[in-house]
């Protein structure tokens, strides 16, 4: 309580301080200011990569398959721009002189409303732009899109924060799309005669190599992102890290499920920061305003005006293979609102089959990158060819959505004022990054291309996955073959996953790799092993696995079987793990998991009700609730 009132008092005293100024809002420093006012970590810096005039109002960057860099802008935000007359625009981005900042741009694709995210895609780039998921590209090689079509439509639009974005290309070669749990009805323009697909709660997958797309479990906002095993992470402005345990797919075996969510707040920090910039006057003077009303209606809440994170955006891992031991793996997320970026170290959970997020012991009182400067607003991260992890800062005086701000605070505020700028810096360590040149990746023969699948770095690694994704070839096959057994775990999973994708995986290629000494590759093989029914005894045998992660994986992938044996299993597993939840979820996601077989099982060889606990009876209530969904008991009256 006592930080309660201390936080309190501050804004107090800062409000009056405020009121004795005429000017409210700080004015924008130049790129080289605003880098003096950062604190890194000691053993990183902040060199400059792109400025205006070459971008301004930036949200999205990403490198093709030749190196080049794509840039989104995104200056209609805060406001939903009128029809036909949208202001976003793509820039390709050049480095001329060969000084690693960028010196001339040109516009790739304008006009469109709400753009947010890039993703390379058959010499072209799909576009995330509410309601829609475009795909732009260059026919004729002038360097400005002549293409765009709609691939999707039907996403949710009304609001710039919370809409499709966040394009990210999975190790099992589905690309992963942020939905924010929006409601849309989406359709497939390649498919219009199926009824749309319904989200709502829930994100967005899609393969175009398969024409396949589907719902996904969590709700991300601005900030999507995959560790090399394929665990999900996501940001949603106060969480700043959270997690989705289990899939959608197997959430949505029978539909009825009285609760689905999965989403997982696996800081165990909470919600604190270590801003070093003082909250805006706006924000000071609402969060005071809103204490007093709480205060005043005797509600048990308090709302902070800084040092706890509310604009948490763009969470991305780092996997670029270049930064010094240990850091590979983190999770860099920014906050808009504290000007910072903050970096999580992941661990397993030993007791359940989660993640952890936990702040590194030089940062438990300081963020990887304060700022001093306000208007630093990092809003995304993207790890380059060199390894380098490179920061997008939509550098504005103001962002918020200004119905969220009193009017009177308004009166004296520009939400567009500052649009002109933009910066997108290169995080790298001291020690430097790869100086290697990008070679163009579509001129590379098999045996080159297919090599990379095993770089240190993700970004080689995921360009290669989706050239040869893009267009499979049969002289890959032999290639993929021998990296199955490669000392690399990442190159072997990219080597399974491409080989199921083009239709070339092998049963006895799925055993091994489930006896890898890798959680990753064992959870992996798992999922891969669903479509080898021989595979089944061993699919079982990973519910006593020493990783929980690999173990919750088994009880999933066994549960798409539907068998006495599959039945007695996961009774066993639900007996021995139950009193987890999401094992329990994992044991009632499948039918056979929840049906009137397992509970015979249950009664007769485990004496399930005969020991009364909460978990239990928690578990009988939702196969009742189940059954009475699927017509198959009648409801209790």
């Amino acid at each position: 309580m006592k930080g309660n009132v201390t936080h309190t008092l501050f804004a107090i005293v800062f409000i009056g301080l405020y009121s004795c100024q005429d000017d409210k809002y700080a004015e924008a420093l130049s790129p080289e200011e605003s880098i003096a006012t950062f604190d890194i970590h000691e053993n990183f810096e902040v060199k400059l990569f792109a400025s205006e005039p070459h971008i301004k109002d930036p949200v999205s960057l990403v490198f093709d398959e030749k190196g080049i860099a794509y840039a989104v802008e995104m200056p209609d935000y805060p406001y939903k721009p009128e029809e036909g007359k949208g202001k976003g625009v793509i820039k390709r981005l050049e480095d001329t002189d060969g000084d690693g900042i960028i010196d001339a741009s040109t516009v790739f694709a304008e006009g469109l409303a709400d753009a947010t995210f890039l993703m390379p895609w058959k010499g072209g780039l799909l576009v995330t732009a509410a309601p829609h998921i475009y795909y732009l590209k260059d026919d004729n090689g002038d360097g400005v899109a002549d293409t765009k079509r709609p691939i999707f439509s039907g996403f949710f639009e009304n609001n710039s924060e919370a809409q499709i974005t966040n394009l990210r290309l999975g190790i099992d070669n589905w690309v992963y799309a942020a939905n924010n749990g929006q409601r849309s009805d989406v359709t497939y323009v390649e498919a219009p005669g199926e009824g749309p697909l319904e989200l709502r709660g829930a994100d967005f997958r899609f393969r175009l190599d398969k024409e396949l797309f589907e719902k996904e479990s969590g709700t991300a906002q601005f900030g999507q992102t995959f560790d090399d095993w394929g665990n999900k992470f996501f940001t949603q402005n106060t969480l700043h890290i959270q997690q989705t345990v289990i899939p959608s797919r197997y959430l949505e075996r029978h539909g009825k499920l009285s609760s689905s969510s999965v989403n997982y707040n696996i800081s165990d920090h909470e919600l604190e920061m270590f801003q070093i910039t003082p909250p805006p006057y706006w924000r000071a003077e609402r969060t005071r305003r809103r204490n007093i009303q709480y205060q005043e209606q005797e509600l048990d809440r308090v709302e902070y005006a800084e040092d706890h994170f509310t604009g948490a955006s763009g969470g991305t891992v780092y996997d670029g293979g270049s930064f010094p031991e240990g850091f590979n793996g983190n999770v860099f997320t920014g906050d808009v609102a504290g000007n910072l970026v903050h970096r999580d170290i992941i661990v397993a959970d030993k007791n359940s089959p989660t993640l952890i997020a936990k702040r590194a012991t030089e940062e438990v009182s300081k963020e990887f990158i304060a700022s001093t400067d306000p208007w630093f607003r990092p809003v995304g991260f993207t790890v380059g060819p060199d390894g380098a992890l490179f920061l997008v800062d939509f550098y504005r005086q103001h962002i918020e959505t200004p119905v969220s701000i009193p009017d009177d605070l308004k009166e004296d505020m520009d939400f567009m004022h500052g649009m002109e700028h933009g910066r997108i810096y290169k995080i790298v360590p001291k020690t430097g990054v790869s100086t290697a040149q990008v070679q163009d990746f579509s001129k590379m023969d098999a045996e080159t291309l297919v090599s990379h699948l095993a770089n240190k770095n993700g970004w080689w690694r995921t360009t290669a996955q989706r050239m040869i994704l893009e267009s499979p070839k049969p002289e890959y096959v032999p290639l993929l073959k021998k990296l199955v057994t490669n000392e690399s775990p990442n190159a072997q999973l990219h080597a399974l996953y491409l080989l199921q994708s083009m239709g070339a995986l092998e049963e006895s290629m799925v055993a091994l790799a489930l006896e890898s000494t890798n959680y990753g590759v064992r959870k992996n093989a798992l999922i891969l092993a669903e479509n080898f029914p021989n595979l089944k005894e061993e699919i079982a045998a990973k519910i006593n696995d020493e990783s929980p992660i690999v173990a919750l994986q088994a009880i999933l992938s066994l549960g798409n079987f539907e068998d006495d044996f599959t039945t007695d299993q996961l009774a066993k597993a639900l007996v021995e793990k139950g009193e987890n939840k999401w094992f329990r979820l994992g044991v009632l996601s499948s039918n056979v998991g929840s049906s009137e077989e397992i509970l015979k099982v249950l009664h007769d060889d485990y004496k399930f009700s005969e020991n009364e606990a909460a978990w239990k009876e928690d578990y009988l209530k939702e196969v009742n609730h189940i059954l009475v969904g699927k017509g198959e008991r009648a409801k209790a009256e």
